[in-house]
């Protein structure tokens, strides 16, 4: 700690009494919002790897299932089979305040781009020429899409979070270790700088009363 260059007088005491308050004021909010950021923070990467591990055994149960359907059907009706897509899919993004991080919200939003289709389903083909693997690899694949958006916002949160983290830690750091002590060693000595002056004060005034009383 360092003593701040300020002039010991009582107006600087008073200024500095008021910095030191809000300083600790300040530090105890920031200590508070960190703790709790790491609270969230724990809970998102325990989230996140719940989900990869969901998410990585639903990809390998579908590209089994591919694999399967690739056995018996020939590779050019499966390319034709599949290369005429029956859904259009966007990403609807928005953003929420959690702690002063902005963190993701996104939504898939599903449309049919084959005109006068109304049924809503995912298989872009007809059943006669293709397989049950193809189907359920399909069907597998488009349920994980929503797992996969999901720990795309779960993973952009806690990377986001971790950022806010590492700026509020240096922030606490720097009051605790710096701001508040120079400001606590300057009131110091500012008050015994103070005190010395009105004990010099006094010695004074003592002195002249002595000589007043003599004369």
């Amino acid at each position: 700690m360092a003593r701040l260059n300020i002039n010991p007088t009582r107006m600087a005491l008073s200024e500095l009494k008021g910095r030191l308050k809000t300083s600790s004021r300040g530090y105890k909010l920031l200590k508070d919002k960190q703790d709790e950021l790491m609270r969230q923070f724990i809970e998102l990467i325990r989230k996140n790897k719940e989900l990869r591990l969901e998410v990585e055994t639903a990809l390998s149960d579908s590209f089994k299932d591919f694999l399967l359907a690739s056995a018996i059907m020939s590779p050019e009706m499966l390319d034709e089979a599949v290369s005429v897509p029956k859904q259009g899919i966007s990403v609807e993004m928005r953003t929420e305040n959690v702690m002063s991080v902005n963190v993701p919200r996104m939504e898939f939003k599903k449309e049919s781009i084959v005109p006068g289709d109304v049924s809503g389903g995912v298989y872009p083909y007809g059943y006669a020429q293709t397989t049950s693997d193809l189907d359920e690899a399909i069907d597998g694949l488009d349920k994980v899409m929503e797992q996969l958006l999901e720990l795309a916002q779960v993973e952009k949160a806690a990377q986001l979070m971790a950022d806010e983290i590492e700026k509020t830690r240096r922030r606490v750091n720097a009051l605790e270790y710096r701001t508040i002590p120079d400001l606590e060693e300057t009131i110091k000595y500012i008050r015994s700088k103070l005190d010395e002056n009105e004990r010099s004060t006094i010695t004074r005034l003592m002195k002249v009363k002595d000589m007043i009383s003599k004369e």
